[in-house]
């Protein structure tokens, strides 16, 4: 199809959404997952997107016997369907780890935000949407309105928010370009960092609960280093492994739970010194490197 240099209509949209294909199964290899820990955790299916309800249900797991006396941390994975790792490590943190704070912390995991992103293993939703830049109120984003109403109705502070990401070479080679088609706008492509790093809040830093991520994940995978120019993918970094941007802002998701501590996790399961389960490893260590922190700190 041919794409206008002006931003895309409705038409470009509908073309653009009829050349996505379904390329792995949400229920097979997510769903089955979650089904696996009702006998250790509240599983809640809140919604289901409309593209298609009966694929695309939604679902937020909490601890048992959620205490109003504790912190609350919430953990969110999938925010963009295709960053694979995020998905996963939300899962097998809750198989492995979770239970191990639920003493000190209530733990509220939404471990797949955007089904259909990860079938397509796409970056938008299929109205076109980057559902990491809609976390506001009235969202055009059904998959943020949706958790931000589930989360709203829970009544409660959110302490910590780690929302679990990756950095690929599609960040480049894909969803760069259709972005830059999609608005019409030229966009910059920056090197993309082989390693792991964070980005946290420019308002609200927390610079010691990131270096404790950081030097969690240290134990399973390499930290990404700044280019020459002491950035990582074009920012400034604050230090090792550590970007900040302005959360609230850019409509972050971090940005929407108001959380004290929050952090973004950026994993580069391109890198030939990866394999998936590392990837996967590595989201599990950058939670519990913040979570031991806050023990350390907060109680």
């Amino acid at each position: 199809m041919t794409y206008k240099k002006s931003p895309w209509g409705e038409k470009e949209k509908k073309d653009w959404l009829d050349e996505q294909v379904i390329k792995r199964s949400y229920l097979n290899e997510v769903v089955s997952k979650i089904d696996s820990l009702k006998n250790m955790f509240d599983v809640k299916k809140y919604e289901s997107l409309s593209y298609a309800p009966e694929k695309y249900p939604l679902f937020i797991i909490k601890n048992l016997n959620f205490d109003p006396l504790k912190k609350n941390i919430l953990i969110t994975g999938g925010v963009h369907g295709y960053e694979t790792s995020g998905v996963h490590g939300a899962l097998s943190f809750l198989e492995k780890e979770a239970n191990n704070y639920t003493n000190k912390f209530n733990i509220i995991v939404a471990p797949c935000i955007s089904p259909w992103g990860y079938e397509t293993i796409n970056r938008w939703n299929p109205d076109t949407i980057d559902p990491n830049r809609s976390f506001f109120k009235d969202s055009p984003s059904q998959e943020c309105s949706l958790l931000m109403q589930e989360i709203a109705s829970m009544e409660i502070e959110i302490f910590a928010h780690i929302d679990l990401h990756e950095t690929t070479d599609t960040d480049n080679s894909v969803f760069r370009p259709a972005l830059e088609k999609r608005d019409g706008i030229k966009q910059e492509v920056w090197d993309i960092p082989d390693g792991f790093y964070l980005v946290g809040d420019s308002k609200n830093p927390t610079h010691d609960f990131q270096k404790a991520m950081i030097d969690s994940v240290r134990e399973i995978t390499h930290i990404a280093q700044a280019d020459e120019n002491k950035k990582l993918i074009g920012k400034e970094i604050t230090q090792e492994g550590v970007i900040n941007y302005p959360v609230k802002e850019l409509k972050l998701c971090t940005g929407f739970s108001n959380a004290t501590y929050c952090s973004t996790t950026e994993v580069y399961p391109d890198s030939p010194r990866l394999n998936n389960d590392d990837c996967i490893n590595a989201q599990v260590a950058a939670v519990l490197g913040g979570l031991n922190y806050l023990l350390r700190t907060s109680l």
